[in-house]
């Protein structure tokens, strides 16, 4: 049976997880609206800006749907501006952001700061076989997991060495970085094994 996986496609880098997500044999459709979410077994949350992300799921009446099927155990895999919309906490946050939440853990956005700051580093991680490849962008970190919370990778060199970079929590994953970017899928294979087991 064809596992069938949504991308939010309200804001952000929606093609590439298509491609990486059909590449390993899912089913994917663009979500733009509530009822769409009934309808899949998983659903991914994109990097962009995740100020414009929750402004336009409001716009389009997402907000809430969202935040039901996340508590409702839909399995979901956010990446980048996707791990701040997953947080039940924020630090730095614009005033009143909002998120979707479901993942006990306090976020700092942009914590490896500016555009100019991006780069990428090969890490290990829990079910991922050998190191991936980690493209940070404008990318935020977990500052602190909940007892709950597996954390999946962490930076391994530089000044940042140490912060939490990949976290899951029951059927909610995500990374600081883009692993969309590059090739390699071996991070969302990993999810949609976590989507097939839920």
């Amino acid at each position: 049976m064809t596992t069938r996986i949504g991308v939010l496609a309200l804001q952000g880098d929606v093609r590439e997880h298509r491609e990486t997500l059909e590449g390993l044999g899912a089913q994917v459709v663009a979500v733009r609206r509530a009822r769409e979410l009934a309808q899949l077994d998983g659903l991914v949350l994109p990097g962009g800006e995740s100020t414009a992300i929750v402004n336009l799921a409001r716009v389009f009446g997402m907000l809430e749907p969202l935040r039901t099927a996340v508590a409702g155990g839909l399995p979901c895999f956010g990446t980048c501006a996707g791990m701040v919309l997953l947080a039940d906490r924020l630090v730095d946050a614009m005033e009143g952001q909002e998120t979707i939440g479901g993942l006990d853990v306090t976020v700092r956005r942009n914590g490896f700061g500016r555009q100019v700051d991006s780069f990428e580093q090969d890490l290990p991680m829990v079910g991922v076989e050998g190191s991936v490849r980690a493209v940070f962008i404008r990318a935020p970190w977990v500052e602190e997991a909940g007892a709950e919370v597996e954390v999946l990778a962490r930076v391994s060199e530089g000044p940042a060495s140490g912060r939490i970079v990949a976290v899951r929590q029951g059927n909610l994953m995500a990374t600081s970085f883009h692993p969309e970017v590059g090739g390699d899928p071996r991070v969302h294979r990993s999810f949609l094994d976590l989507v097939r087991g839920a």
